[in-house]
């Protein structure tokens, strides 16, 4: 996979990621690799791995997710090789998160990486955390 092939695949993630924030899952799903080894860690709960959990916690998310607006990325950093690839990156939306009638601004620090499968790229792993700005040490405490 080349640079250019990075970013058309990249393209596409990202405007599934803009119908996730509107309460539509169904492009992003269609992006991740149905194999055992697919995670996905996101900022509300534990790490689920394997396809089935994997679903189960995107309908998570996009349940608490209402008429969001485009997300802007920022990509911080990318790499290309032969078989992996991976992003890391700051997304921004607005939505209206859980029981609130408010759009809020959401911003996440998100690692993405790709496998390619058959042919083509697929989401092997996403993290996304809040951690968007610096922190004092302490905020890695657990009480």
């Amino acid at each position: 996979m080349s640079g250019s092939d990075l970013d058309r695949v990249v393209e596409q993630y990202h405007r599934a990621l803009d119908a996730f924030v509107r309460g539509d899952p169904e492009l992003q799903k269609k992006l991740f690799s149905r194999r055992d080894d697919v995670s996905l860690a996101n900022p509300l709960g534990l790490p689920a791995r394997g396809w089935s959990a994997v679903e189960q916690t995107m309908e998570r998310a996009v349940s608490q997710l209402r008429e969001g607006e485009p997300i802007n990325f920022e990509r911080i950093s990318g790499y290309v090789g032969t078989e992996l690839a991976y992003t890391v990156e700051i997304e921004r939306a607005r939505a209206k998160v859980g029981g609130s009638d408010e759009v809020s601004p959401i911003s996440l620090r998100v690692t993405t990486i790709f496998r390619l499968e058959d042919g083509q790229w697929k989401v092997l792993h996403r993290h996304a955390d809040p951690i968007t700005s610096p922190r004092p040490i302490e905020s890695i405490v657990q009480v």
